[in-house]
């Protein structure tokens, strides 16, 4: 197999695998989404975060998306459990492998019931700064809760970045937080690829 080392062709090969995997079209709304709504999308994207081939492509991606903000400066990155989760072990591997070593975090959906009884789970510790990562965001609402628990933990949120924007407003939501939002993938590229492919059949 040919190694895989421009951002280009590494964007190509996950929206493959994406379609491949985490996917889901139909013509009329079948698929239930968190807000309670019925879509025509689904993006199931654990398949392909908890995947090896899934976690190299989105680890150097979004690696690479992170380092080119100057400006961000920060020292780790992870969101709410259990989509970000992948996302940030996978950035935060790579880091290391490119020897600028980020830590990786997780906010929790409610506090541990024992010990420390920690929201947020990592080595940080407040006035960090960190970015906020995300699989797929729809209304932004699992982000935002992230950024509000990781700010009252002390943590000063730098950005987010996003996997997939299914492109439903959750990206201008988040930013009328003032945090910055970089997007990798959104839902009109994937789809476009998917038509390309199916459009024959």
């Amino acid at each position: 197999m040919r190694k895989q080392t421009s951002s280009g062709s590494m964007k190509k090969s996950l929206i493959d695998l994406v379609i491949a995997r985490s996917f889901k079209f139909t013509e009329k709304p079948a698929f239930k989404l968190a807000s309670g709504r019925k879509s025509c999308f689904y993006f199931n994207c654990k398949p392909v975060t908890l995947s090896p081939q899934g976690m190299f492509l989105i680890g150097n991606l979004l690696y690479r998306l992170i380092k080119k903000e100057k400006s961000w400066k920060v020292k780790a990155v992870g969101g709410l459990t259990l989509g970000a989760d992948p996302v940030a072990a996978a950035v935060c591997y790579t880091s290391h492998v490119k020897k600028q070593p980020l830590e990786a975090f997780v906010v929790r959906k409610e506090p541990k019931k024992h010990g420390t009884m920690l929201w947020v789970e990592g080595h940080v510790k407040k006035g960090d700064r960190v970015i906020i990562v995300e699989d797929v965001i729809t209304t932004g609402g699992s982000t935002i809760k992230a950024i509000k628990r990781a700010r009252l933990g002390g943590l000063k949120v730098a950005g987010v970045v996003v996997l997939i924007d299914r492109q439903e407003g959750g990206k201008e939501a988040i930013e009328k937080m003032k945090v910055p939002v970089r997007t990798l993938l959104t839902k009109e590229e994937i789809f476009k690829v998917y038509t390309n492919l199916f459009s024959g059949k």
